[in-house]
């Protein structure tokens, strides 16, 4: 399907990709892994158009089609779900021809052709797709002009999915989805029949959605076959075993250079010396494995205190006086916690972590908590607000009011901020350097409770990991709003589910959640076909006493279309027996086709109505 063959990129002097080469059969599902800036974005841009490459080629079977996540979207008021719809370019080109075209066979060919390719299905297709990912329908028709960054970024998701295309490529396609959407895209692509090509950080969904495993690191493209689990498990038994040639290796070598070190200058042994040189200089020696070096967290231990940390009475919460988003909450948090909050984008999980935070007041209730309580709080936005001129050492400094500089350098090295990265500007750090600043800026004080909000969104898998570990080795209380589940299973031991108002504990484990929004979904499904049969229904029934009557007058009308296309074939006839105006000729084909399509109407009509009586 996709062929990848002595591919090279450099870029300001620097070789991303070194005479690459990979095959990947139609059908197969990959995951594209390796460290933050190895280049596997750039390889898709490559594998796009997007960029061109130094060297080498990549080819697609024939007609192959390539689908990748739009970055053009438009700006105005057209509602998403038209935005999505012309994802399909070839459905958007033929509806558009078949308005123009006066050609009569072109004409056949392009209905036949939509017929093939479902575009008459094609809305109900996109809408559920959107339901998906989260959007009502409501919202299905609102323009896109009034949506944020994030939910723009599903549409263009939703735009790809629904272009169905043979070679799907899906970088990070799961940063700006709740669970509840991600639970949907994971069992979406678990279904897509045609070739996947997948960059995630997220462990679950490159173990649930693919079958092989594309590792790119030193410039270079393995190929692994199974899950990432797999990957894992092959991928150490393969550098465990590396390591141990080359230790055996340099043992050998080791030994031959003792004996020439101490032969080389006694004439009976000097030429056996030389022997043993030249099969030193003969061996191809594996390089030995460079330990990989991993970002480690450390959050200080707070102090003890005693429980409940925060106690909420009756509060409600929102962003203006009307309706708010919470209502009536009844919560506590104690100083062992490890809540995960679950529910859907929307529902109020942010607006949670923000009451907690102090960022947001309660419009009713109290909320009690000790006055020594220190709250240390992470959202994704706040790298946002990062001064980019300033650096790392000098962002913290502010922050503690520190002036022994060896305390403030020794809090940025718990976060893997070593002496040069400290002293670069925050402008030129990477997504997760800014990640880890802001663990660092929110814990350096030792907080009791850490409120984070999707701390993973720029976190390669080996950060997470780091991230995971450090949060489990961490004492203080935790609440967690994330979509990456590994991250979830293994720091939380309570659930906690914010919806229709309300945060209530989930008394059963994630897979139990997992299964209950995939059974919502499903009901919502229903209901909205329901609904449509429903209205279907209700028309026919109000419709139902005047059938006969519209039957009558719809074959009245086709009798009478009928008669004015005849007149109208005997005018094109006479066209060509004459060789008249090809202007005119011209008009008299464009009333033509605006004629059948008439006929064709009121023929489907008819049929329809014969069908309820």
């Amino acid at each position: 399907m996709l062929s990848i063959q002595d591919l090279s990129y450099r870029i300001a002097g620097r070789t991303l990709l070194d005479n690459v080469s990979v095959n990947i059969s139609a059908g197969h599902r990959v995951g594209l892994v390796g460290p933050n800036g190895a280049g596997k974005s750039t390889l898709f841009k490559i594998i796009s158009g997007e960029l061109a490459s130094d060297g080498g080629r990549i080819s697609l079977i024939k007609n192959a089609t390539l689908g990748m996540v739009r970055q053009d979207l438009p700006d105005d008021e057209t509602p998403i779900i038209d935005v999505v719809l012309a994802a399909d370019v070839e459905r958007t080109a033929l509806m558009k021809e078949a308005e123009t075209s006066e050609d009569m066979d072109r004409i056949g060919y392009i209905y036949d052709r939509l017929n093939e390719i479902g575009a008459y299905d094609a809305p109900s297709r996109a809408a559920s797709i959107l339901a998906g990912l989260g959007f009502s329908e409501a919202a299905q028709n609102q323009p896109i002009s009034s949506f944020s960054g994030g939910w723009r970024a599903r549409v263009a998701l939703a735009g790809v999915l629904f272009q169905q295309p043979n070679v799907l490529l899906l970088d990070e396609p799961t940063n700006h989805l709740d669970f509840e959407s991600m639970v949907w895209l994971e069992n979406f692509l678990m279904r897509y029949k045609e070739t996947l090509i997948i960059i995630s950080h997220d462990r679950d969904i490159l173990n649930k959605t693919v079958d092989h495993i594309l590792h790119l690191e030193n410039q270079k493209l393995v190929q692994y076959t199974g899950n990432y689990d797999q990957f894992e498990r092959t991928r150490a038994e393969k550098l465990m075993n590396q390591q141990a040639l080359h230790e055996k290796q340099m043992a050998q070598k080791a030994h031959l250079m003792k004996f020439v070190d101490r032969f080389r200058a006694t004439a009976s042994k000097a030429r056996q010396a030389q022997s043993r040189l030249k099969a030193i200089e003969k061996m191809d020696i594996v390089d030995a494995v460079m330990a990989e070096r991993v970002t480690a967290f450390r959050f200080p231990e707070p102090k003890e205190m005693k429980s409940p940390l925060i106690r909420l009475e009756k509060v409600d919460a929102g962003y203006t006086t009307g309706r708010p988003v919470l209502r009536q909450l009844d919560l506590h948090i104690n100083n062992n916690d490890r809540i995960a909050l679950l529910g859907a984008n929307g529902n109020g999980k942010s607006t949670l972590v923000k009451l907690l935070s102090d960022r947001l007041a309660p419009q009713a209730g109290e909320i009690n908590k000790s006055a020594k309580l220190k709250v240390g709080y992470f959202a994704q936005f706040q790298t946002d607000e990062l001064d980019i001129t300033l650096t790392p050492f000098e962002t913290l400094k502010a922050a503690m009011q520190e002036l022994s500089e060896v305390k403030v350098r020794a809090m940025l090295s718990q976060f893997g901020f070593d002496k040069h990265k400290a002293d670069t500007k925050v402008g030129g750090l990477s997504g997760g350097e800014k990640a880890r600043l802001l663990f660092c800026l929110m814990s350096y004080d030792a907080p009791h409770i850490m409120l984070l909000d999707e701390p993973t969104n720029h976190l390669d898998i080996d950060a997470r990991e780091a991230l995971m570990q450090a949060l489990n080795n961490y004492t203080g209380a935790i609440i967690l709003v994330s979509h990456d589940t590994h991250l979830v299973e293994c720091v939380a031991d309570q659930l906690w589910l914010v919806a229709d108002g309300k945060c209530t504990p989930f008394d059963d484990d994630l897979d139990a959640y997992r299964k209950l929004v995939i059974k919502q979904r499903k009901m919502e499904r229903e209901k909205v076909k329901k609904d449509a049969r429903s209205k279907k229904h209700n028309t026919s029934d109000i419709a139902h006493d005047t059938s006969e009557q519209a039957a009558q007058n719809l074959e009245q009308k086709i009798a009478e279309l009928n008669e004015r296309k005849q007149g109208l074939e005997s005018e094109i006839a006479a066209c060509f027996s004459n060789d008249n105006d090809p202007q005119h000729l011209k008009r008299l084909n464009a009333s033509y086709a605006d004629l059948q399509k008439e006929l064709d109407v009121a023929e489907a009509d008819l049929g329809h109505l014969i069908a309820t009586l």
